[in-house]
């Protein structure tokens, strides 16, 4: 029965196998990466709080900068053969990661790995589209995502005996095993059997940001944006927090690292279900934004010096309410989005709310840096106070494209 199981989600077809293998090697790396990089970039390289946020905001910024001209570059030279040069690009400069030094060149690492890390993405769907079946495709894609969470699980799991000897030499390694997982990947990715791609499309850039002057659902992307600064709470704010402020010991990190991702496979598609009932996008908007703010709560109160028990329980409930933020803030950001892009524009209106998200790339690391780090408790309650001011901002875009879309539709304007 297990074994019956188990088949049911491996993808039938060779392509599909390898493409599961390829994400499990890629997440098992990440995972590592998430789990010890903001505490490398603290005591093995030398940079301030600050220095960090600017350097990841780099990252962002280029990342947001390069996706579409590296989508027009996979369109006409083939997805598959920029999706290993992506992958060999990463693997490159993780390496070079490794070994900076200073602030300088930390941020031009940063930069460099930043070109292509939004671009890996689309252009591994356009590979899985030719090179597995019609009919396995929906289990490559299952597959591919359930295997990166047990990546990044398994990847955070094997760094915590490094982080606990915390030698240079240990984070170095947790890096550079980052690197040969994408190494790894490119080398199965050149095995793989790609039939001829289509003809290249030709895509118009970024010339579809001119004109662009619905104010409703730029306001709708400007307050999601805000509500998903849970990214970097969750990739720099709690590892920092929990190791310099708290009485945890540094291992606890990767342990809540794993709690998120655990939570987010458990409970992801339940809370998806709920947002497709009528005004379920808002109400979970508002719930992410009543969870983030609690775990605000939760995260300045484990910096109170009452014992290693007592800062581990209140950060397992405060990554808790923060995954659950997370989860609520993407079920609600991925129904409204696609709720109010009209049928004649869906491509222009959901391409404006992407790039929205990841202005938060740029964004949010400095927020959580400079403010949240830097002020201490009072940047939980400054960031709390921000979540709250989204929160309560966010029925009235949804309120006037409501009514628009009421108008439209000739039906009574929505009240959710």
């Amino acid at each position: 029965m297990i074994s019956r199981l188990l088949r049911s989600y491996v993808p039938e077809s060779p392509a599909g196998r390898s493409f599961a293998l390829v994400a499990l090697l890629d997440s098992v790396g990440t995972g590592f990466y998430l789990a010890g990089s903001t505490i490398f970039f603290i005591r093995v390289i030398g940079l301030s709080d600050a220095q960090v946020g600017l350097g990841l905001a780099t990252t962002g910024l280029t990342a947001f900068l390069a996706t579409v001209p590296l989508g027009v570059l996979a369109d006409r030279w083939g997805a598959k053969r920029m999706l290993i040069a992506y992958q060999l690009w990463r693997a490159l400069w993780f390496a070079a990661l490794a070994f900076v030094h200073g602030p300088v060149a930390f941020f031009v690492v940063s930069a460099l790995l930043g070109l292509v890390e939004r671009a890996v993405s689309p252009a591994s769907q356009a590979v899985v589209s030719v090179a597995v079946p019609s009919k396995d495709r929906t289990r490559a894609m299952a597959t591919m995502r359930s295997v990166r969470n047990i990546g990044f699980s398994l990847g955070a799991l094997l760094t915590a005996p490094l982080m606990a000897d915390g030698s240079a030499l240990a984070y170095r390694t947790i890096i550079l095993v980052d690197a040969a997982s994408f190494v790894f990947a490119a080398l199965l990715l050149a095995r793989l059997k790609v039939p001829t791609a289509p003809p290249p499309v030709r895509r118009g850039g970024l010339s579809f940001l001119h004109g662009f002057t619905d104010r409703r659902y730029l306001g709708l992307t400007a307050v999601s944006c805000v509500l998903a600064v849970h990214m970097p709470v969750l990739a720099v704010a709690l590892p920092l927090w929990t190791v310099r402020e708290t009485d945890a010991p540094t291992a606890l990190v990767s342990a809540l690292v794993v709690l998120n991702t655990v939570l987010a496979v458990l409970f992801q598609v339940p809370l998806a279900k709920g947002a497709e009932r009528e005004g379920g996008g808002l109400r979970a908007m508002r719930l992410a934004g009543l969870a983030l703010i609690a775990s605000c709560a939760m995260f300045a109160v484990a910096a109170a010096p009452l014992g290693t028990l007592f800062a581990c329980s209140v950060l397992v409930v405060a990554t808790v309410l923060l995954t659950a933020g997370e989860l609520w803030q993407s079920v609600g950001a991925w129904e409204l989005s696609y709720k109010y892009a009209p049928e004649h524009r869906k491509a222009e209106y959901l391409s404006i709310f992407a790039l929205g998200n990841s202005a938060q790339d740029v964004l949010g690391p400095p927020l959580v840096t400079v403010v949240v780090l830097g002020w201490g408790t009072a940047g939980w309650a400054a960031l709390a106070a921000l979540l709250l001011g989204a929160a309560l901002l966010l029925p009235l875009p949804v309120a006037r494209l409501d009514h628009r879309l009421a108008t439209a539709e000739g039906a009574p304007t929505s009240t959710s």
